[in-house]
């Protein structure tokens, strides 16, 4: 049985290692710049829990909480969000060749996305350290889970994003009372407008790994699929990479469970970045065996989600793939709507463009043999497709002038 709600010790820099008091408001590190990290005591987890610990908890993220900001159950702001499903995907994986293919579908969250997880964590500590107004640029999906949570918690929101993002997350913002501004440019132009109002105006920034507490909810997505496959891990997750949040916050949540001792310390799998062609900053570094990305120029992609073109944690994201032996790779848009429809059609789940990528993906590694036979990957569908209409065809046939349906050879008219 635990012994306290959260063992958070400490925030710890990224890149220099310096240390920080978790009990004050924290942005990046003061002396380098870069992301702060939520660091536990996991000794003292390890003495007090064990994987067993979680059997009778509620089906959230939070159930997690002692590997969790939150310093008690009262102060945690939550829309039951977490425990989304890990679904096996046996006729897709027949095509592609992978036997043992499974999806982590973050469609259902609240506002649909896997955002939703990084929301409750942020607003949750932020509230809990005082703020009462944020803001935060965003491509669509984060602004959304925030301004939602924002609601919940009682806090002011501003949100900024590119006037191009997907219109249901503009009505999602302004739904829930954020104040809302759209910009003629990319989420680094908006970013920079955010960066000026926070000077001005002393609200909290909660930009993409400018605070230390978004990392943290999206982490749970490794809990969980550790937890789901019976404290074991795949041997290839395969991520859509554009601030690459989820993907560092899955292999931090792995190397806590290994230090924790609830995972076989012989291996991590193999972590994938799946970015588009058309923004691959990521890629580009990989392949140059680099330890930082370059900004990459005139981006462009119906993946908006992966349309970042450098990312403040990009050194986390390639020190991740590097250390767990994974890769990154670049796939085009027309192979993203092609696997959307792929995926829709053979199991039924309609995924976002980024999730239909890491198919793309999927299909391209296996092809070349870096995928093998016999291995059990996981595919992470970041959200749900119907937020992202306009990638999504419609086939129709007209009705015949004399108002029957007309039926198709093999297709065959229903009985009475």
């Amino acid at each position: 049985m635990s012994g306290q709600f959260s063992y958070l010790t400490h925030l710890e820099c990224g890149r220099c290692a310096e240390t920080y008091d978790a009990t004050r408001l924290n942005g990046t590190c003061t002396s380098c710049g870069a992301p702060l990290l939520a660091r536990y005591d996991l000794t003292a987890i390890a003495r007090d829990c064990s994987p067993g610990s979680f059997i009778d908890r509620p089906p959230t993220l939070w159930r997690y909480h002692e590997l969790l900001p939150a310093s008690s159950r009262e102060a945690i702001v939550t829309l039951g969000e977490g425990m989304t499903p890990l679904l096996p995907l046996p006729n897709l994986g027949r095509a592609l060749g992978i036997e043992r293919l499974l999806v982590k579908d973050e469609g259902g969250l609240p506002t649909g996305s896997f955002k939703a997880r990084g929301a409750t964590t942020g607003v949750t500590r932020a509230k809990e350290l005082g703020v009462s107004a944020f803001a935060m640029p965003t491509n669509g999906n984060a602004g959304a889970a925030w301004s939602a949570y924002a609601a919940r918690a009682g806090l002011q929101a501003c949100i900024v994003m590119p006037e191009d993002a997907p219109a249901i997350t503009r009505r999602e913002c302004s739904a829930a009372g954020a104040d809302l501004y759209l910009v003629d440019g990319l989420i680094s132009d908006a970013g920079r407008l955010v960066g000026e109002l926070v000077a001005r105006t002393g609200w909290f920034e909660a930009s993409t790994l400018k605070e230390p507490y978004r990392l943290e909810g999206k982490k749970t997505m490794g809990l969980e699929i550790a937890e789901q496959l019976g404290w074991r891990v795949p041997d290839v997750i395969i991520y859509p990479t554009g601030g690459g949040v989820g993907l560092i916050g899955i292999d931090k949540a792995l190397r806590e469970l290994q230090e924790l001792g609830w995972i076989s310390s012989e291996k991590l799998p193999r972590l994938v970045a799946v970015q588009a062609a058309g923004c691959a900053p990521i890629v580009e570094a990989f392949e140059a065996h680099a330890a930082d990305s370059r900004p990459w120029q005139d981006t462009s992609t119906i993946a908006f989600g992966i349309n970042v073109p450098k990312a403040l944690g990009d050194f986390l994201i390639l020190q991740a793939i590097y250390a767990s032996d994974g890769c990154a790779i670049a796939v085009s848009d027309d192979a993203i709507l092609a696997e959307s429809l792929t995926l829709a059609r053979s199991e039924g789940l309609v995924p976002c463009p980024e999730g239909a990528a890491t198919v793309a993906a999927a299909r391209a590694l296996r092809r070349s043999g870096w995928i093998a036979d016999g291995d059990e990957v996981v595919l992470l569908n970041t959200g749900a497709g119907v937020i992202y209409p306009e990638t999504l065809p419609v086939r129709f046939e007209p009705v015949a002038r004399d108002g029957r349906l007309p039926i198709q050879p093999g297709v065959h008219e229903a009985g009475m």
